[in-house]
């Protein structure tokens, strides 16, 4: 029998394109995500490969621990990919609701989710988590504001000490920071870019390929970090064209 793997945020975007793939490479898949007609869009894209349909509110304790009960068994790979944004998201105009909104969606509902398959890749003897955070956790960003750049900040620190504590368990965890990725999210922005721009972007079948090379990896190679960015660096374009004389 394949082996399972649990995506979160299935519904669009990365996420729907690492349950493809997934499934193209043979994983059982569970889709969880807000949407459960969007999830259910994504099975139908699984070219007939099985796939387990359990929609949740991953910032909600309960509900992350009724998920993980309703799995057949622990997975073997768990893709923390769920998160969000705002438009209204810079300081000026950033509110305490949106700013707790940001740290849950992208902060909390990872650490939650990771939390809870922990007991069962123990019993297993090992497993593989992917986190999907963002270039904006490496650093400052103009674009992602302050609420998404502390989370996914975050997001990468919960990862590294994911493999501090855990790998003597054979547990291991990638952390994905990819920069502009062409996904349904960049509609939340206060100027969403154009459709040239977007196609200059990572798309997210590009990271699906680091969750499948990651997850390719032999057991007892733990790859801590990937980070991705398009070749055209929309913030350093500006840069770049000046020092190249073509400003």
């Amino acid at each position: 029998m394949s082996e399972l793997a649990w995506v979160t945020g299935a519904g669009s975007g990365i996420g729907r394109a690492v349950a493809i793939a997934l499934a193209k490479a043979g994983w059982r898949v569970v889709l969880t995500g807000r949407r459960e007609e969007a999830l259910r869009e994504t099975a139908s894209l699984l070219g007939g490969a099985e796939a387990l349909i359990l929609p949740a509110d991953l910032t909600d304790a309960a509900a992350v621990e009724a998920v993980v009960a309703k799995l057949p068994e622990p997975p073997v790979l768990l893709v923390n990919n769920a998160g969000s944004n705002v438009p209204q998201r810079h300081w000026h105009h950033l509110t305490p609701a949106n700013a707790k909104g940001m740290v849950d969606a992208n902060l909390t509902a990872p650490f939650l989710t990771s939390l809870a398959v922990l007991p069962g890749m123990k019993k297993r003897g090992g497993g593989l988590i992917v986190q999907i955070a963002s270039v904006a956790g490496k650093g400052a960003s103009a674009v992602s504001g302050p609420g998404y750049i502390a989370a996914k900040s975050g997001f990468v620190a919960l990862s590294a000490s994911l493999n501090a504590e855990n790998g003597i368990h054979g547990i291991r965890s990638t952390c994905i920071c990819p920069g502009e990725v062409a996904t349904p999210i960049l509609d939340k922005r206060p100027q969403p870019p154009s459709a040239e721009d977007r196609a200059r972007m990572l798309q997210p079948e590009d990271v699906a390929a680091a969750v499948l090379f990651a997850a390719g990896m032999p057991a007892h190679v733990c790859l801590n970090e990937i980070i991705i960015t398009p070749t055209y660096n929309r913030e350093l374009a500006p840069a770049a064209r000046a020092v190249s004389g073509l400003a």
